[in-house]
């Protein structure tokens, strides 16, 4: 049975490596909204909408027009993206494609052309070198592409790998019914009941003065643009203990699920 599995790590750029890193996904930004823009006329003018191997026919010609794409990794421009999300449009599981924004989920993939070295936690990106990441386990199996992110001021890198599994490592034995709820997080069928993780309480005072904060700054200056950042970081701190929790009760219900007490609140987990 093959696996396909992704491996997060946050990434340790250095100065000039993180303005390397904006620069590439700036760059990817640029060629996905120049496509888009394209695809958009040519729909209003009631033309062909172009696919994906006519718009790589584009690429040379914008990057003579552009001299800084050529800075960036070739494999990075994301067309295949644009192409795939037309495909959901069109198949009704998704919105019709929009423009993207700087700031706004900043990334981009490598298919090909990068290395990783397991052991010394260390990924090569083309144009780049190679990288430091913070390890904090093992890469299993052959690496397929990264897909390096911004978030909150920080950059992660995500490995997805494929790896042949004979059988699965716990196999199921038994079963069990799981009702979400308001409440409760969850009330499984065997009398657990599953306390909510509510994180945001404990970071409110902190949230109230930097919102104050913010409010008092002028709009869009560096004063304004620091207080906004340590808004996002805290609710950044917020969705992680939720996802860590998440990932703890699933785990613990996947594991054992008949017999288990009562999970503590999770105020007291995250002390």
């Amino acid at each position: 049975m093959l696996r396909r599995q992704g491996f997060q790590f946050e990434l340790l750029p250095k100065g000039q490596e993180t303005r390397q890193l904006r620069q590439f996904a700036g760059s990817c930004r640029f060629v996905y909204n120049k496509a888009l823009a394209i695809n958009t006329q040519r729909y209003e003018k009631k033309e062909k909408r172009l696919g994906y191997a006519e718009l790589c026919a584009l690429l040379p010609g914008w990057k003579k027009e552009h001299p800084f794409l050529s800075d960036a990794p070739a494999q990075a421009f994301s067309l295949k993206n644009l192409e795939r999300a037309y495909t959901n449009f069109f198949e009704k599981r998704a919105d019709l494609p929009k423009f993207k924004k700087k700031g706004q989920r900043d990334s981009f993939r490598i298919p090909q052309g990068f290395a990783l070295d397991n052991q010394n936690g260390r990924v090569e990106v083309p144009k780049m070198g190679w990288m430091r990441y913070r390890k904090s386990q093992d890469v299993l199996g052959e690496a397929k592409n990264l897909t390096l992110r911004e978030s909150c001021g920080k950059w992660y890198v995500s490995v997805q790998t494929e790896r042949d599994v004979e059988t699965p490592q716990r196999p199921s034995t038994s079963a069990v019914g799981v009702d979400w709820g308001v409440v409760n997080l969850a009330t499984l069928s065997n009398g657990e009941v599953v306390d909510p993780c509510q994180p945001l309480k404990k970071f409110l005072p902190k949230l109230a003065k930097w919102q104050r904060r913010m409010a008092r700054k002028k709009k869009f200056s560096t004063n304004w643009r620091k207080a906004k950042a340590r808004i996002a970081q805290l609710y950044a701190k917020v969705a992680n203990i939720r996802k860590d929790f998440l990932h703890k009760v699933s785990n613990d219900i996947s594991k054992k699920p008949r017999g288990c007490r009562r999970r503590r609140p999770a105020s007291q987990e995250h002390e």
